[in-house]
């Protein structure tokens, strides 16, 4: 299908990719993972659309293959008027208009002589799409992503989470040989992701996918492609497999480079006694011996065992806790009688009170006003909205683009009056060197949200305002990230549809549902999750699984070797049962 070999690209003077080589087979649903800022993005669109870069090395796709891309930045349709269904028909009703045309041209008296090869070209890209079964094919893609009810709807109406599952579906119905896919999950609630997966797991094609979801990750793919370091490690099976087997080649890397560390030493011990001895007595055998001696370290120095490729890049995340003195605030955030209305009602006399110290998530459907309702009470300019004078707020936004100055520097942008501060803030949220003079606009979307969060570490807030946070965020940045929130000692309000980060890191959830919002305690939450999504105990066995592995990291990095591989049976285990 697709063929990769030695590819090597760079981009604003930065090696991204070295000599990286991978073959995606046909029928394959593979997954591309790595952490912020690898160039996963990048190198999704080069596959497509590989004309439109300059790189060394070789991408290989068989002539025929018809290939489709996704952006992460899919913008919602807004004025369109067509109802969903009809929306979904345009490209076939094209193809037909196209056909009847060609079939004008072809009853002409002097027809044109490549009419005859350009019908037959139309009639096999229609029946490559199944175009002759179109219509039911639309209504089995809608029912399978839980859409039934939209199929009427103008497509201005739906929410945006619906809008970007109809546009994958849109794609997947004119069964493109190869479909790419760049972060598809990111804002969709639980039901449109729920959904997404279902459409992904059906898809009969080709796929690639770039995604930080583990929901995803745990549930689809047969395929790993990890980017990192400007290597790419390619593997057969799932990302839950992957994950085990890498924290197994880990173990048995790092233990043999202990004992081949541990046999240059002696070698270099020896190289020592040999060249003292040498120069004590003239022999002409010890010159000998110590030639081959220092012949055989130099042989074992060029073929030493490099660095196991487990070492991610993590984020050392620290929101400051605010400092009250003896007259701590009784509450954070004072929510009394809220309404929020566009062209219909969204919601109405909401009431809420947060405490100092609660971490709290925002939850609901697409389209239910939690955004609006978040950014309203960082304003506090309409009426029933009370933040405690003692507690200042800050702003963390989904809409990164918008809050950020796309020409301003880093260093700019975090309001650093030295470089070498900058850099050493920045380095902590996992920036590459020299990244305090690089512009806005050249970050990836997880970097971005990368700088608003060392913004917020920058601040001393009492009350932290988060709309999707884990939002582009690489996994090990999303651990950091709940850690922060758990180890900070104000008030979070957090919006968010990742219901990992809700369940690891909130005291209780404010469920937005019918235009009002409940409060709803931590375990019904999860309990509701388990009934909709998961089977019994799924959460807490992830839960477990994600500490034995970091508890494995530590074992190997401190060269208890015998206790990590306990670990890793009992790992085994815990995904057995998953």
């Amino acid at each position: 299908m697709i063929k990769v070999k030695d590819l090597s690209f760079s981009y604003t003077g930065e090696l991204l990719y070295n000599r990286i080589s991978f073959c995606l087979e046909r029928g394959r649903h593979a997954v591309l993972v790595g952490s912020n800022g690898t160039g996963k993005s990048t190198f999704a669109d080069m596959l497509v659309t590989p004309g439109k870069y300059i790189y060394e090395g070789k991408i290989l796709r068989s002539e025929s293959c018809r290939a489709a891309y996704i952006s992460q930045f899919l913008k919602h349709e807004a004025e369109c008027e067509l109802t969903v269904f009809d929306w979904l028909s345009e490209d076939f009703i094209l193809m037909q208009r196209e056909q009847d045309e060609l079939c004008a041209l072809m009853e002409a008296e002097l027809p044109p002589e490549d009419v005859y090869e350009r019908y037959q070209h139309a009639l096999d890209r229609y029946d490559a799409a199944d175009g002759y079964n179109y219509e039911s094919n639309i209504k089995k893609r809608l029912h399978l992503a839980a859409l039934d009810r939209i199929e009427n709807v103008p497509v201005s109406k739906i929410s945006g989470g619906e809008y970007k599952l109809i546009a994958l579906i849109r794609r997947m119905l004119m069964r493109p040989d190869l479909l790419v896919m760049d972060e598809p999950d990111t804002f969709l609630d639980f039901d449109n992701l729920n959904s997404l997966k279902n459409l992904i797991n059906s898809y009969e094609g080709t796929l690639l996918v770039v995604t930080h979801s583990r929901f995803l990750l745990n549930h689809c793919f047969d395929k790993v492609l990890h980017l990192e370091n400007c290597a790419l490690r390619e593997f057969d099976g799932s990302y839950t497999d992957y994950s085990f087997a890498l924290l197994q080649m880990k173990l048995e890397k790092q233990r043999a480079a202990d004992r081949q560390a541990e046999w240059i030493e002696i070698q270099q011990q020896l190289v020592e006694k040999l060249r003292k001895d040498a120069t004590e007595v003239i022999s002409p055998q010890k010159g000998r011996a110590l030639k081959a001696r220092v012949s055989y370290l130099e042989h074992l120095m060029r073929d030493r065992i490099e660095e196991p490729y487990l070492e991610f890049r993590q984020p050392q995340i620290d929101f400051p806790s605010p400092v009250y003195g003896e007259n701590e605030p009784e509450f954070a955030l004072r929510v009394t009688d809220y309404s929020l209305a566009f062209a219909t009602e969204l919601l109405r006399d909401v009431s809420f009170e947060i405490g100092a110290h609660d971490k709290v998530a925002l939850v609901g459907a697409n389209g239910t006003g939690k955004t609006t309702l978040l950014c309203d009470i960082f304003a506090a300019k309409k009426p029933g909205i009370e933040i405690n004078p003692a507690v200042k707020p800050a702003f963390l936004s989904q809409l990164y683009n918008e809050t950020l100055d796309e020409d301003n520097s880093l260093m700019q942008e975090l309001g650093f009056s030295t470089l070498s501060d900058c850099e050493l803030c920045l380095r902590r949220f996992c920036f590459p060197e020299g990244s305090a003079s690089r512009k806005v606009r050249e970050l990836s979307g997880g970097e971005k949200n990368l700088l608003q969060l060392a913004k917020l570490s920058l601040g001393s807030s009492g009350l932290l305002l988060l709309d999707e946070p884990t939002s582009h965020l690489d996994l090990y940045a999303q651990l950091a990230l709940e850690q922060a929130i758990n180890s900070y000692d104000g008030a979070v309000l957090m919006v968010s549809h990742d219901f990992y980060s809700i369940s690891n890191c909130t005291d209780y959830v404010l469920y937005v549902e019918n235009g009002t919002v409940r409060r709803q305690s931590s375990r019904a939450f999860r309990k509701m999750i388990y009934k909709n999504y998961f089977s019994r105990d799924y959460l807490a066995l992830e839960q477990q699984k994600k500490e034995l592995e970091v508890k494995i990291n530590a074992l190997i990095r401190s060269g208890d070797y015998e206790l990590a591989e306990r670990r890793c049976a009992e790992l085994e285990d815990v995904i057995a049962k998953m």
